[in-house]
């Protein structure tokens, strides 16, 4: 073996050798895809044991899809999806690995992308209507409930693409407006039954009769989102009792300290896939310890984001949140993969989430999901 690449594998054994304990084969529960080597955790009271990755679907398409074969042979059991995804590519892709495998041999999530941005746009279209001095009152209780809540703190937000300040703000002020104008806004239309048809069309999409969990609300702002709906527990209830879903999740990359408690609070929410990682952990360690205590099990997104820009193998700004990976995880692990190894240390995490979209990214991380000797 070249020198280099023994150096390498000894450097991911050591890292493998710092996570947190993965569930023990006898752990009773839904079990599928269960290979020698790779490591499983149990996700909540859901029973399902994932591996330690799962595999993001941002970059799944008709056209890139077969690393994900390869992903599945190592023991990797859950696919993640959403309608947003490539546009409907992502479903359309994963269409392919379905028809391939067995249905029963791995976890399929997919989300409501369409709520979210549906209530935000409907109190967009109310505020436009408004006098200017309305709408200045409306801003300023916006920007309160946002700073009551840290929101947009640096390190909180760590902001993961263009426009999530953006998305906060409308969701802010559509939570504030709804006492005095949620009256104008058919709930029915626009929240159970836009659940229903979008579930509907992804099913199609992806060419099956079901999936494992669906997250609604996708992208979630704040704990409002998951406590004020009503009409998401029904429409979960419908899809329930039909046989389209097993589980209720949300996900969300802003305020996931907020959205955890509130997941939890809920009693509704079985699973909860949040952004949490080196930078913003400060904010969210006391909620993920509630959605555990809670039976929620979490799936840690933008876990290496935060640190490194992996589709453009660029740098992050500032500097400071790269140094603060590189002193907790030492060795010549690549920066994405040191976030990754940080974040399976801890044991209240089920998984972590990597946009593995290429066979190489896939070779990367997959081996960080070993069990540990």
């Amino acid at each position: 073996m070249h020198p280099r690449r023994e150096f390498l594998q000894l450097a991911v054994a050591a890292a493998v050798a710092s996570k947190a304990d993965s569930a023990p084969d006898t752990a009773a529960g839904e079990w599928r895809n269960r290979q020698t080597g790779m490591a499983y955790r149990k996700l909540g009271r859901t029973n399902f044991f994932l591996s330690e990755f799962v595999m993001g679907g941002n970059l799944i398409s008709p056209t890139n899809h077969e690393h994900v074969y390869w992903a599945l042979d190592q023991g990797l059991n859950y696919l993640d999806t959403a309608p947003a995804y490539g546009k409907l590519a992502s479903e359309r892709g994963y269409a392919h690995v379905l028809r391939s495998r067995k249905r029963d041999s791995f976890f399929l999530n997919t989300k409501i992308t369409l709520w979210d941005g549906n209530r935000s746009a409907l109190y967009q279209k109310i505020f436009q209507s408004l006098a200017e001095s309305e709408q200045k009152k409306l801003l300023a209780a916006a920007k309160d409930e946002i700073e009551r809540r840290h929101a947009l703190d640096a390190d909180y937000l760590v902001e993961y693409f263009p426009g999530q300040r953006r998305e906060v703000e409308h969701s802010a002020l559509a939570t504030v407006m709804e006492k005095k104008y949620g009256r104008q806004v058919d709930r029915d239309k626009n929240y159970k039954q836009l659940i229903l048809q979008s579930m509907d069309e992804s099913l199609q999409r992806l060419g099956t009769d079901h999936t494992d969990i669906v997250m609604c609300p996708h992208g979630a702002c704040s704990g409002y989102e998951l406590l004020n709906y009503p009409e998401i527990f029904d429409a979960f209830e419908v899809l329930r009792k039909a046989g389209k879903v097993r589980f209720l999740g949300v996900s969300a990359h802003s305020d996931p300290g907020g959205v955890l408690a509130a997941a939890a609070l809920s009693g509704k929410y079985s699973v909860a896939m949040v952004a949490y990682n080196i930078v913003n952990h400060g904010f969210v360690d006391a909620s993920l310890a509630k959605a555990h205590a809670a039976g929620v099990g979490v799936i840690a997104m933008k876990v290496a984001r935060a640190v490194h820009n992996g589709r453009n193998n660029g740098t992050i700004d500032p500097p400071e949140r790269v140094a603060k990976i590189e002193a907790a995880v030492s060795g010549p692990l690549k920066v994405p993969q040191k976030a990754y190894v940080w974040a399976l240390r801890n044991a209240k995490l089920s998984a972590v989430i990597s946009e593995m979209g290429s066979g190489a990214i896939a070779r990367d991380n997959l081996p960080l999901a070993m069990r540990k000797n």
